[in-house]
């Protein structure tokens, strides 16, 4: 079987890479020329850790191509994932028009039996949706499975999830699909579920969903260990060790971004609104993590007793380490509101970038940490750069106006740096 995979931004270069490395023929097509011309050089347009290495591999050995020819990828072709975007709408759901864009075109340009698969995170029912728009474009009634597939990669760890995944779900209501699924994944040994569609829709906004109510939950529950005078990284700690539980994403700090936990979860609650069904939880995860940045400007705001004419050195930009994505990054919220209160920032990120809009000239751009502290009354960490922990603080001390130092992700050790001299204050440090 030939692989196309229609999309190539982070799920699809990833899923590429993925079936390339386990020796399937693979075809990337997108419509974004500048993007294809760069993959074929094995070169990625964005960062992440190890793939560009794997893309090159695979470009060189031949079974990794890259294309932006619609008609040829789609005729030669039997397997086509649809690895596409769907960011929200204002609304919360998610806007489908490129999901669609690509069923019409598989649909008008088929030539024979296609076998869909929906990598894409989609709302539930789009798989029945995805069979109608590619029924009512062909011109001759070829026979085509459609299937979901979610994804279930981290943002700076996807290599690692993609080459050994947790667990394989496949929705669909066809043996033929199944079949052709199970071969597409021969060598992966890991738990598989298969199962309809709807279910596999939902399993992957159920999964991100309770991940982002267990950043909140850890969030909201720091603002009450500041006002106990108790550490919530020990309640972490003590929590993590029941299995129950685990460790993970019990981290308190400014809450999550990215790409997925922020849209997924406002999809989720659309959709049960659609269906008159209240998700009460979710609703206070999402108004937790839209208002925890602010919890930490205050602090920063009293000690500095307002920032008109202060200056603020912004430590990192992107979401979470290991990637340049700043999409719904707390930093962005930070930096907003610190200009439109008239604090001067200075900001320093060793991956990601402004937007290039007006609303960000102000800013200063730095290119280290320590052009970032010059003079700065302040610094606010907004991602756990390994790099800022190995920072020599003693001597940056000397570059700041004032040694204010405010841990949004709770990564510094506030004993050593209270101990140089600095006003430390994390997110439920309880002190």
């Amino acid at each position: 079987m030939k692989i196309l995979i229609i999309g190539t931004g982070y799920v699809g270069a990833t899923t590429a890479m993925v079936f390339a490395e386990i020796g399937w023929q693979v075809t990337g097509l997108d419509i974004d020329a500048g993007k294809i011309e760069r993959l074929k050089k094995g070169q990625l347009h964005f960062h992440e850790p190890g793939l560009e290495d794997l893309i090159a591999k695979h470009v060189q050995s031949g079974r990794l191509r890259f294309t932006t020819d619609k008609a040829a990828a789609i005729k030669e072709h039997d397997v086509i994932f649809l690895c596409v975007g769907t960011p929200s709408l204002p609304d919360g759901s998610a806007d489908l028009r490129y999901v669609g864009q690509a069923a019409e075109d598989i649909g008008r340009l088929m030539k024979g039996y296609k076998l869909v698969v929906t990598k894409s995170t989609v709302p539930v029912g789009t798989q029945e949706q995805i069979k109608k728009w590619i029924e009512a474009a062909q011109q001759t009634a070829y026979p085509f499975d459609v299937a979901s597939n979610p994804e279930f990669l981290r943002e700076g760890k996807a290599v690692e999830d993609a080459l050994h995944p947790d667990r394989i779900v496949i929705g669909t209501d066809s043996q033929r699909a199944t079949e052709q699924l199970k071969k597409l994944y021969w060598s992966f040994s890991c738990p598989w579920i298969v199962t309809t569609p709807r279910t596999a829709e939902l399993i992957k906004y159920a999964s991100n969903s309770f991940l982002a109510t267990k950043i909140s939950y850890m969030n909201e529950l720091a603002r009450l260990c500041d006002e106990l005078e108790v550490n919530v990284k020990e309640i972490a700690e003590g929590m993590g060790l029941d299995p129950r539980i685990g460790p993970s994403f019990l981290q308190a700090g400014l809450g999550y971004g990215g790409s997925c936990f922020p849209k997924d979860v406002s999809e989720l609650v659309t959709t049960s609104r659609k269906h008159h069904v209240n998700l009460r939880i979710l609703e206070g995860v999402t108004e937790v993590n839209r208002m925890q940045y602010a919890y930490l400007l205050d602090k920063v705001r009293s000690r500095l007793s307002g920032f008109a004419g202060k200056t603020v050195a912004v430590l990192g930009l992107a979401f979470k380490p290991d990637t340049d994505d700043i999409r719904e990054a707390p930093a962005l919220r930070i930096i907003d509101q610190l200009l439109l209160e008239q604090a001067s920032v200075q900001l320093y990120d060793p991956i990601a970038s402004l937007p290039g809009n007006a609303a960000y000239q102000a800013v200063k751009f730095c290119t280290s940490a320590e052009d970032a502290l010059k003079g700065a009354d302040a610094i606010i960490l907004c991602t756990e750069w390994p790099e800022f922990a190995q920072l020599d603080w003693k001597k940056a001390k000397k570059l700041l106006k004032q040694p204010n130092l405010f841990d949004g992700r709770n990564m510094m050790d506030a004993k050593r740096l209270r101990a140089l001299g600095y006003y430390y204050q994390g997110i439920g440090s309880g002190y």
